[in-house]
This record gives C-alpha cells, sequence and structure tokens, in this order.
C-alpha cells in the first residue's frame, strides 16, 4: 500500500520532533549532553580502568607509539575508523538494492578485519586519557565492540544463507555503532581527548622577539617556569650561553613539563610520559603525536629574548 504524502510528512514531523527533545537548546543542555555528564561523573566502572589500562601498558613502547599515531602527525585512531564506518555504511546501501549481495557481504567482512587494528589504536590512546575520558571512553569502546559483534553475527546469517536475519543484524550494528561514533566525537570536541592543547601558543604571540628575563635569573642546568606574553614558557639553560625554550603545557593533554625529567637533551611529561627535544620541540615519543613550540632564542645585554620560528608565527 502506497503511503500518502501527508502520512510521510507527519512522520517527519513526529522525527523531527524527538531530534529536538535530545538535542541541547538555548537554556538547557538537553537529554543527551546531560547523559554524557553523567557518564563522565559517574564512577561506577573505574575499578575496570587500573587493569584495563595496565593490560595496554604491556604492549612494547613502539608499538603503542606507532598506535597513537607519532609516524602521522596526529592521532591515527580517527582514521584508521573510517574503513569499518565506510564499509558498513555502504554495505547498508547496497543491502536495499537488488543484485548486491556479494558486495554487500564483502563489505562487512572488509570492515570486520579492519575494526580489530582500529580497536587498538584506540585503547592505545584510552589508556594515556584522564579520569572522565576515560568513563566516555569505556563507553564508546563497548558501543563498537557490540557492533562488531553484530556485525559478525549479520556476516555469518549471510553465508548460511539467511539474509533477512543478516540484514537485520547489520543494521542493528550500524545504529550501534552511530552510537559509539558520537560517543567518540564527544571524547574529541567537548572532552579534547587527542587534540593537540599546545595549538593556541601561536595564535597568542605576535611576531618578532619578546623579553624573557635576566639570563641570571636562569641558573645552568635548572628547570625555570616563565612566561612570554602570557604564555607558559619551560626555561633550561643547557650552559653559560645556551637557553632553551619550549611551551611549557605538554601538547598531549595539558601536562607541566616543567615538573618532568631532563635527561639526553630531553623533557619527559610526568603525566603521561610524552618526550620532546629540547633543541627543537620534537616529540621522540608518545603519547603526543604532535612536536612540542620551540622558541628560538638570544641574549642581548645580559637579557634573554625569544620568538617563535618563522613557520610558526603566521596565525
Amino acid at each position: 500500500m502506497a503511503v500518502s504524502q501527508d502520512s510521510l510528512f507527519k512522520r517527519s514531523q513526529v522525527f523531527s520532533g524527538l531530534l529536538r527533545g535530545l538535542m541541547a537548546g538555548p537554556r538547557r543542555p538537553g537529554p543527551a549532553l546531560s547523559a554524557m555528564d553523567r557518564i563522565e561523573g559517574s564512577r561506577r566502572a573505574d575499578p575496570l580502568i587500573p587493569p584495563l589500562r595496565d593490560a595496554v601498558h604491556t604492549m612494547p613502547a613502539g608499538l603503542r607509539d606507532a598506535l597513537h599515531g607519532t609516524w602521522l602527525g596526529h592521532p591515527a585512531h580517527p582514521a584508521m575508523v573510517q574503513i569499518p564506518l565506510g564499509t558498513w555504511m555502504s554495505a547498508a546501501v547496497l543491502d536495499l538494492l537488488p543484485g548486491r549481495r556479494r558486495a554487500a557481504d564483502l563489505l562487512i567482512a572488509v570492515g570486520l578485519s579492519a575494526a580489530a587494528p582500529a580497536a587498538l589504536s584506540g585503547w592505545a590512546d584510552w589508556a594515556e586519557l584522564r579520569k572522565p575520558q576515560m568513563r566516555v571512553g569505556l563507553l564508546h569502546a563497548a558501543s563498537n565492540t557490540a557492533a562488531v559483534a553484530m556485525y559478525a553475527a549479520s556476516l555469518s546469517a549471510r553465508l548460511r544463507g539467511r539474509r533477512a536475519v543478516g540484514r537485520g543484524w547489520s543494521y542493528a550494528g550500524l545504529a550501534t555503532v552511530s552510537l559509539g561514533g558520537a560517543l567518540g566525537g564527544h571524547l574529541a570536541y567537548r572532552q579534547a581527548a587527542g587534540v593537540n592543547h599546545t595549538d593556541q601558543v601561536a595564535a597568542a604571540l605576535d611576531p618578532g622577539w619578546h623579553p624573557l628575563g635576566a639570563l641570571d635569573d636562569f641558573p645552568v642546568g635548572t628547570r625555570v617556569t616563565a612566561t612570554v606574553r602570557d604564555v607558559p614558557v619551560l626555561v633550561f639553560r643547557e650552559t653559560a650561553d645556551t637557553v632553551r625554550v619550549l611551551a611549557e603545557q605538554c601538547g598531549h593533554d595539558g601536562g607541566p613539563l616543567s615538573e618532568g625529567e631532563i635527561a639526553d637533551g630531553c623533557v619527559r611529561c610526568p603525566w603521561h610520559g610524552s618526550t620532546f627535544r629540547l633543541t627543537d620541540g620534537w616529540n621522540v615519543t608518545g603519547p603526543a603525536t604532535a612536536p612540542q613550540p620551540a622558541f628560538e632564542t638570544r641574549v642581548v645585554d645580559g637579557r634573554v629574548e625569544v620568538r617563535l620560528p618563522a613557520a610558526d608565527k603566521e596565525t
């Protein structure tokens, strides 16, 4: 029986009303955001965090750095999840078209094979987060794990000729992985997990040299915290006339580099262990995936001046 345009319009209005009810408004956060806030503050799953984090840390440090995306210059997880998400969304479309069964089955299988490395990269990132982020991350992982199980059930049903059941499982998996994606978006854009926390340094400083302080204020071999136009910086005077200056807050999660260990020309963040080279801020080891802003220095009349390299000064 054909559905009238009036009936379709009424259904779309009901659906739009449901969506508006979930979204934040000008005077209230909305049920969806309120639920996220409750998840961030809930301690029910906290007993799971230490053993899971310890399990992730049993992986070799080099493997964890690769999973973090230090080789890529930004977190690898968001890029890796595009394969399962893209193949599963494409399979959902092909399931609606006649004669596309094998193509849909293949796409689901490809998505399942890509889900494991994507999950590993996600767990590597998760183990270096703060507690509120970890709580949302656990639910994000649980949703995606459930979606993988549903797609595995879908593929199994399809291979046994139970195509209607297979399609049902795949659409349930798509809805579940979409929920997981929404939780991942909350992690990245609301909780700033995985973002570069030093990107604002260049925007906060005008081009050119800025006064830092008298050279005598920075004893040789001692870590000192100073400010450059209200931007906190770590100052380390290596020799009588060599001064190294990095942005103070670690780009991975804002940790205080001035409290970190300095050895072999590098500083190690005390929070999650990211290691940066003092000469140029290069992220020698993760979980930081971006270099730390490093300043050029000079001494004029006994006073230290600093500036960002030319490539970093455009805002």
